[in-house]
């Protein structure tokens, strides 16, 4: 329009057909301030953030199965955790033991125990559990041996084992196809009991359960130097308050082990006299009158890298895994309710779940115990409807069983395990951990914040060098009828800002410092007030800059004005320089959106990126090849080592000023 106006109106010049390369140029300056002011590049370094990410989350055991939970999992605000499986290894092992009236905290060896009663303790556990229960060694010999079927069973093994015995021996010497009865473990019951014929007639009965309900049942104990007492009620209280309470407060799971001999002769004081077969139907005889061999504590131990990993996030036998976790701390006021109470305080008088109720839980609930899938799902479902916080609360639960599914899927995101995990949990999670470790969460969290900073790094990059090119590009092109920058120059430097610099922004490494910042939240803006503040400064700087040079570069350089040349004419020195000192100016400022959060040292880990050094390194040679080389291709002339001086003067004088 300004062309046409001073042409044909001003100057009152007739139509020549020249004119037409001059509303080419126009156009051409048009649409590269287009192409340099859209953000092209943004969508391009998040997807290389992204992508680049999933990458190395993979190295570190996350398996991320969607693209944008790794994002979403760096504004996490809660964990949900599974106990079973995820904070513990699932490898239950005995870790005390109650022996002939001695309460032993370090494991016994068969030797420290009176023979005929080791003996029955080593019969009683290999026979009395099933035969798919069984302890196979690992693949190295420096692995941990490979737990097979049921847990618990699985403990009472490793024990005979510990005291020197082999359970496989025994099991040998009385084959399965040999028990006369076996009363299989249920939750009535609560224990499981096995019948065997004795060498010289008649039956042994072994019996295992919850201590409780075992000692209840018995008549007996083996006393100190395995003597055997009579067993009282009074004496199975004590027992119960002076051991079996103890152990539970040290959040061990107790087993009794208890045994029964039927004999055709005369019978000691613990056996019961009998002709041919008792009525093996009748069990509530069966099981009575039982002689307690021993009482072993059990504890699922708490996988080593967890309370490290919970202190960097961050019933009884729930109680001391949650202590030893560090999910729970002397002198906290939190929650620890069973899923019975759960729902007590979240339902109303009919039986509906009310949000407003959840609100008044979940805040303080650190622990839920004997918690069903719904029950989970609820809480997940709960915390993230939540109207007792200002922002949303995003979620991750983290799981290995079929029950964990529901709470997966609803959660922001979901962590299954590689290992130990089912199908279903695997297939309702959003990341797999592939080394069932829960430290790797917290790798997980760096990762997510990390991508953040990313897209916020390069954000901060671009919109600089957008508004800086917008504004030089039209107000140079209103003002002196030329845009200082020419459009393969606004390309060049286009490219750099975003194909290069998103490549290069986005592929820096996590750092633990990432976590001792509060997760951003979802309803922050993405451009702080910090990033507003460098975007702003580093404009006016270098716009103040560019038009210094434009104006009156060439006195201060000595040169020949590039202002007012003609369509065709060289390259000049004066708008070479303009362009040489924005694309310098350009690639330290790259340097500058290394950081985000006010730091002042932007140097700080530049050499652990080498993408970002190389793309660097790689941009700044190639700026002195166009400048020196490009010629009409690039619109530039050479300059001389004392205009190139002055370029680096006036671009590092105030940069390194302003960061010292």
């Amino acid at each position: 329009i300004q062309f046409c106006v001073k042409t044909f109106y001003v100057e009152q010049k007739p139509w020549k057909t020249v004119y037409v390369n001059y509303f080419v140029k126009h156009f051409i300056i048009g649409v590269t301030v287009l192409v340099v002011a859209v953000p092209e590049g943004l969508p391009l370094a998040v997807t290389l953030s992204l992508a680049y990410s999933v990458k190395k989350m993979m190295k570190d055991n996350n398996l991320v199965r969607h693209l944008d939970a790794c994002e979403t999992m760096g504004n996490a605000t809660a964990i949900c955790s599974d106990k079973t499986g995820t904070l513990t290894t699932n490898r239950m092992t005995v870790v005390q033991s109650y022996i002939c009236k001695k309460h032993c905290k370090v494991l016994p060896k068969y030797g420290d125990i009176p023979k005929k009663v080791a003996d029955l303790i080593v019969q009683g556990i290999s026979v009395n559990s099933a035969n798919t229960s069984q302890i196979l060694p690992g693949a190295n010999p420096t692995d941990l041996p490979i737990q097979v079927g049921n847990k618990t069973e699985c403990a009472l093994l490793g024990f005979v084992q510990n005291l020197g015995k082999r359970y496989e021996d025994v099991r040998e010497q009385i084959p399965e196809d040999r028990y006369t009865t076996v009363y299989t473990f249920n939750s009535v019951r609560k224990s499981m009991s096995t019948v065997i014929p004795l060498p010289n007639g008649g039956y042994r009965l072994y019996t295992k359960g919850a201590s409780e309900i075992i000692l209840k049942k018995c008549s007996f104990i083996f006393g100190e130097n395995g003597t055997l007492a009579p067993f009282s009620k009074d004496q199975q209280e004590s027992m119960i308050k002076n051991v079996i309470e103890p152990m539970a407060c040290d959040g061990l799971r107790t087993i009794s082990i208890a045994y029964k001999d039927f004999v055709p002769g005369e019978p000691a004081p613990n056996e019961v006299h009998c002709q041919g077969e008792p009525d093996w139907t009748d069990e509530d005889a069966i099981v009575s009158g039982l002689t307690s061999i021993c009482v072993v504590g059990i504890e699922d131990p708490v996988r080593p890298e967890v309370p490290d990993a919970i202190r960097k996030c961050q019933t009884e036998e729930l109680l001391s895994i949650a202590t030893k976790c560090g999910i729970l701390k002397p002198g906290d006021d939190f929650l620890i309710l069973e899923g019975k109470e759960f729902n007590r305080r979240i339902r109303d008088s009919n039986g509906e779940v009310q949000q407003h109720l959840i609100d008044r839980v979940w805040p303080k609930l650190r622990v839920l115990a004997r918690s069903s899938p719904t029950d989970k799902y609820i809480l997940v479902k709960g915390i993230i409807d939540s109207k007792a916080t200002s922002n949303r609360e995003v979620v991750a639960v983290t799981g290995d069983g079929t029950n964990d599914g529901p709470a997966l899927k609803k959660a922001d995101v979901g962590f299954a395990m590689g290992i130990a995990g089912t199908d279903v949990a695997k297939e309702a999670s959003d990341i797999i951990l592939t080394d069932d470790n829960f430290s790797s969460i917290v790798k997980a969290v760096m990762w997510g914040r990390n991508v953040y900073d990313s897209i916020t790094k390069f954000l901060q990059f671009q919109l600089t060098v957008n508004v800086v090119a917008i504004i030089v590009a039209f107000v140079g092109a209103c003002v002196v009828q030329d845009s200082p920058l020419k459009a393969v120059q606004m390309l060049w430097v286009n490219l750099i800002m975003d194909t290069l610099a998103s490549l290069a922004l986005a592929t820096e490494m996590p750092t633990p410092e990432l976590l001792l910042r509060k997760p951003y939240g979802r309803t922050k803006a993405l451009i702080s007030s910090t990033m507003a503040k460098n975007i702003i400064g580093q404009a006016v700087y270098q716009i103040t800059v560019v038009f210094t040079l434009l104006f009156v570069g060439d006195k201060l350089f000595n040169i020949t004005s590039g202002i007012g040349q003609e369509i065709g004419a060289p390259p000049t020195q004066h708008f070479t320089i303009i362009f040489n000192t924005f694309v310098v100016m350009t690639l330290f400022n790259e340097i500058n959106a290394r950081k985000i959060h006010g730091q002042r040292n932007v140097f700080k880990g530049i050499f652990t990126n080498p993408i970002f050094y190389c793309i660097w390194i790689c941009s700044m040679l190639a700026q002195v090849v166009i400048i020196q080389f490009g010629g009409l291709a690039f619109s530039t002339t050479p300059l001389s080592p004392e205009q190139w001086a002055g370029v680096w003067y006036l671009v590092l004088e105030p940069w390194f000023g302003n960061k010292s």
